[in-house]
């Protein structure tokens, strides 16, 4: 009788498992398509992608592979995911960031939008918290064991005592001097974090960060083998970190224009240049009704309540009546004419964009928003794609497994229905986002 039960189950094992294992080893062929790859390089056309596994096995023109389960996509334009080298997760919901929204469940759903809208990982920028370490979360996304963006992350950011930000960043490290500091990055090291972040601005007015302190806060990292972002807003403090070692500018310039002396120290000293552009039109834009505020792929990604707080008229009058109106407009123009001195200069700049600080800064959308926004610049549609996949893995130090479509690499990608080289906005027409070598998403219309 046992025999017999024992029969029974491996046959049950078999009759369920065989398909299933046969359906995740067929290679899959991605037939005719137009390729930017993520490299630089001018688009391919009707090429075809050879996939096995998780990987990419082979690209080129009339590919065959006995067995491959063939798809056709002519007319269709395939790009590597996107990756954002400075985002938030978690303490976003509804038209509140707070602590208290920062649980697994909300965790997840944010890295899923991301992925709708061919975000295939982030960095989170300094406001995490314990949960994502103590269960193994953070390194269950990285591995894409879980739905979603991978998520990387920079752990508990360093800042003043001053205690600003606001409580949603209360984990923050806020060494009173430099002998302060490490204790606390030995604390940080202990979570493994991808980069140290630290805030070296005076949000508009407040404390600053002093430099023996940030200078401690760079070598006590470099001694431990960890890269150090900072977010600042002023030329001089950016001449001031690179000076002392800073690895990644996480913010435009946008007090004045970068001369040729930073320039040439930044890029002697490999700095990485993060603009976040959409973050400064944020600050201004729903003064006025900015031309993608119906479009439905603005609005998919939206929280609720967020749309109607940004079109309520008060909303508007009350942003344009500020005193930092004007202000922050010419902080954004500055913000343009930098990057494109900074990237014609031969800095690495990498797509980062601040999404999910806080409700205006919308997850996903703004990742494209970011796109046309360096195009506005003057980059072309090719280079902000470049940076956007390939410069932001490099940013993150993944560029080994991600950000480009080469042979060997992981097969995360977008499926696109328009080309984005005759017009960057057409990066949000998704067909199709893919993951491991399978697709996860149709896009956030889809949804």
């Amino acid at each position: 009788m046992k025999r017999i039960i024992q029969c029974l189950q491996l046959s049950a094992l078999l009759a369920v498992g065989a398909p299933a294992f046969t359906q995740g080893t067929a290679p899959i062929l991605l037939k005719n398509v137009s390729l930017i790859d993520g490299t630089g390089s001018a688009p391919g056309p009707q090429t075809d992608i050879l996939i096995r596994g998780e990987n990419i096995e082979s690209i080129g023109k009339g590919i065959k592979s006995a067995g491959a389960r063939e798809i056709d996509l002519k007319g269709k334009t395939v790009i590597p995911a996107l990756i954002s080298a400075h985002a938030h997760v978690g303490t976003l919901k509804g038209t509140t960031s707070t602590a208290e929204n920062y649980t697994r469940e909300n965790i997840l759903r944010h890295l899923k939008k991301y992925q709708d809208y061919g975000v295939g990982a982030v960095l989170v920028m300094g406001t995490d918290r314990p949960l994502i370490f103590e269960n193994g979360l953070r390194d269950s996304t990285v591995a894409g064991q879980l739905p979603g963006a991978r998520m990387f992350s920079a752990g508990y950011g360093f800042n003043t005592p001053a205690n600003s930000p606001a409580s949603w960043m209360n984990l923050l490290l806020r060494p009173e001097t430099p002998e302060d500091v490490p204790a606390m990055m030995e604390k940080l090291a202990q979570v493994k974090p991808d980069v140290v972040k630290m805030w070296v601005d005076d949000h508009g007015g407040g404390m600053k960060m002093k430099p023996e302190i940030y200078k401690a806060i760079i070598r006590e990292a470099h001694k431990r083998n960890i890269r150090v972002a900072a977010h600042l807003f002023y030329a001089e403090d950016a001449r001031l970190l690179t000076e002392a070692g800073i690895d990644i500018i996480a913010h435009s310039i946008r007090d004045k224009e970068v001369d040729a002396d930073l320039l040439k120290k930044m890029k002697e000293k490999n700095v990485i240049y993060i603009p976040t552009l959409s973050l400064d039109e944020y600050q201004f834009v729903y003064a006025g009704k900015p031309d993608w505020v119906t479009d439905e792929f603005f609005k998919k990604s939206l929280e609720p309540g967020v749309f109607e707080m940004i079109t309520d008229p008060g909303y508007g009058e009350k942003i344009k009546n500020a005193p930092e109106y004007s202000q922050n407009m010419a902080a954004f123009k500055t913000a343009l004419k930098n990057l494109k001195k900074i990237y014609d200069a031969g800095i690495t700049v990498a797509l980062g964009t601040d999404s999910g600080a806080f409700p205006v800064r919308t997850q996903g959308f703004t990742e494209h928003l970011e796109m046309e926004l360096m195009v506005q610049a003057g980059l072309t549609p090719l280079q902000a794609i470049t940076v956007s996949t390939r410069n932001a893995a490099k940013a993150i130090r993944i560029d080994n497994q991600y950000g480009t479509i080469e042979k060997g690499k992981k097969a995360d990608l977008i499926i696109l229905d328009a080309d984005p080289v005759k017009d960057i906005k057409n990066t949000r027409k998704i067909s199709a986002v893919w993951k491991n070598g399978k697709e996860v998403s149709r896009g956030p219309l889809a949804q």
